[in-house]
């Protein structure tokens, strides 16, 4: 399997992660799609793993889990201790976050759209890993991009009301709605958390149509998958 993206960053060399573009096929088995093709896809990805994913059922919240016991829970976010223990989140405009520490003793992988951001999701994910943001890098997986995110008053409050800070990161429309930056509403909630070095942010699923799924763009489409693990 070609064109798989690789974050661009600074990790640890027992540090392995990855994500699918649409040439993969969607790795999403709630989309509509035959469970028997799923499988067929992801079987072709986990030849390129130590494992077999830990994939969860997503709900846009907070939760984050302990991967090697996680396979099939309902959360939005896991991490690993152990070696070849896969950590792995789904997304078609929502953003991916993984992170690993500097002793790549500990990965995590978060489903981080703008609800599981403003509900805590980094934060949880941060916390569960146990040990000092200081000592944590995060790369950002390809997103919804900020020239193509438009959200009502709400999302930007969700935010806002919360950090005034953050209204940085959106943008007015002439018909009162708003272009919102997810990559830098995760940056502000890492740095919060200690992450200062904040990697990647820097593709947009709604505008690369021949590279990625965008539920925005499409409403019926699949999903890419993000995956971390250690060696």
């Amino acid at each position: 399997m070609a064109d798989f993206l690789f974050p661009d960053w600074p990790a640890p060399p027992n540090v392995r992660a990855l994500v699918t573009t649409r040439a993969h096929g969607n790795l999403a088995d709630h989309v509509g799609d035959a469970k028997s093709a799923v499988a067929i896809r992801r079987a072709a990805l986990r030849a390129h793993l130590p494992d077999e994913p830990r994939w969860l059922r997503q709900v846009h919240g907070v939760r984050c889990v302990d991967a090697e016991t996680a396979a099939g829970l309902e959360a939005d976010a896991s991490f690993a201790r152990t070696p070849g223990i896969v950590c792995a989140v789904l997304s078609a405009d929502c953003l991916p976050v993984l992170l690993c520490d500097d002793a790549g003793s500990v990965v995590a992988a978060a489903h981080a759209g703008w609800r599981g951001l403003a509900g805590g999701v980094i934060e949880a994910t941060v916390a569960a890993m146990g040990v000092p943001g200081e000592t944590l890098m995060a790369w950002l997986g390809p997103a919804i991009g900020p020239s193509a995110f438009e959200v009502g008053d709400e999302v930007r409050a969700a935010f806002v009301d919360e950090d005034s800070r953050a209204v940085s990161a959106f943008v007015a429309r002439s018909d009162g709605k708003w272009l919102c930056d997810l990559y830098a509403l995760a940056r502000r909630r890492l740095a919060r958390q200690g992450v200062e070095r904040a990697f990647g942010g820097n593709r947009c699923t709604f505008t690369e149509q021949d590279s990625f799924y965008s539920y925005r763009r499409e409403r019926e489409t699949g999903r890419m998958a993000s995956l971390i693990w250690t060696l």
